[in-house]
């Protein structure tokens, strides 16, 4: 997908609201159990009734991979709905891959040619061969792990606590790669004091934002602190909406979270141009 379409769609939908799908068998509801592919049809209908309020959608490859080639089966059908049906919608693999270049290129291959993602997380700690390979296509977006949520980041994404901690060594030097302009960068809501530096080193580059909602972060000061010219942003929320609700009226529930989600974006974004 083109930057300038997910920005498009931001607009059009006053929304930059990602859908994680962190599917966990054990909690959708129960009666979806006799469906063939119960995880598929989970998603498929939480796509169907958000489609219109959310413009991506993060699907966490983990929740598929621990079963197996069902679980696989399940993520390809999933990928292949949303790019069949709502191709307006930008795709994230949370894969978080990287590795050697060789082997960085076929993962590059099996998620954006085989399944067609628009992006992929990527680890960047074994430095730049390991990402290029990613960086190479057109109009797909590698997504590095920057400063991420969880309290964990602290060990290494903040050490040294002196003028440029690891986490900022390596926005710095991705800005320096070839074909540059197709990386995003991962930075947790939980670090938002963090945010207003991060976006003067990169003021036109997408932040892939998780945190929001469970993790406790704050939308607005999110928005305060990292929001572009464009915008800027992908506000994840995987937990908090797809397990608002376990029973028939789950994609009510659900609605209704993502929908307050979309509602404080569209009045944020309307700041913009006060």
């Amino acid at each position: 997908m083109e930057k300038n379409k997910l920005v498009k769609e931001i607009y059009r939908k006053k929304s930059f609201l990602c859908l994680g799908l962190d599917t966990d068998i054990s909690k959708i509801p129960s009666f979806l159990l006799s469906e063939s592919d119960p995880v598929f049809t989970f998603n498929k209908q939480l796509i169907d009734s958000l489609n219109e309020i959310i413009v991506a959608i993060k699907i966490n490859t983990a929740f598929y991979e621990e079963h197996g080639s069902k679980g696989w089966l399940s993520l390809e059908k999933t990928i292949k709905y949303i790019n069949s049906k709502y191709p307006e919608l930008f795709t994230i693999a949370d894969a978080k891959r990287g590795d050697i270049g060789n082997t960085s290129d076929r993962y590059a291959k099996a998620f954006f040619e085989t399944l067609s993602f628009d992006s992929i997380t990527v680890s960047p700690y074994m430095g730049s061969d390991s990402v290029k390979p990613f960086l190479k296509y057109k109009n797909k977006f590698t997504i590095l792990l920057g400063l991420t949520s969880n309290l964990g980041s602290k060990d290494f994404q903040l050490y040294p606590k002196q003028e440029n901690p690891l986490f900022k060594e390596v926005i710095l030097k991705s800005l320096k790669w070839n074909e540059s302009n197709n990386l995003m960068y991962v930075i947790g809501a939980t670090k938002a004091d963090y945010l207003k530096e991060i976006r003067s080193i990169v003021p036109d580059s997408f932040l892939l934002i998780p945190g929001i909602g469970a993790q406790g972060g704050s939308l607005k000061d999110t928005f305060v602190n990292g929001a572009s010219n464009e915008v800027g942003l992908l506000v994840n929320s995987s937990r908090a909406i797809i397990y608002a609700g376990n029973n028939n009226d789950y994609l009510k529930k659900s609605f209704k979270v993502a929908k307050s989600y979309q509602f404080e974006m569209e009045n944020l974004i309307n700041s913009l141009d006060d």
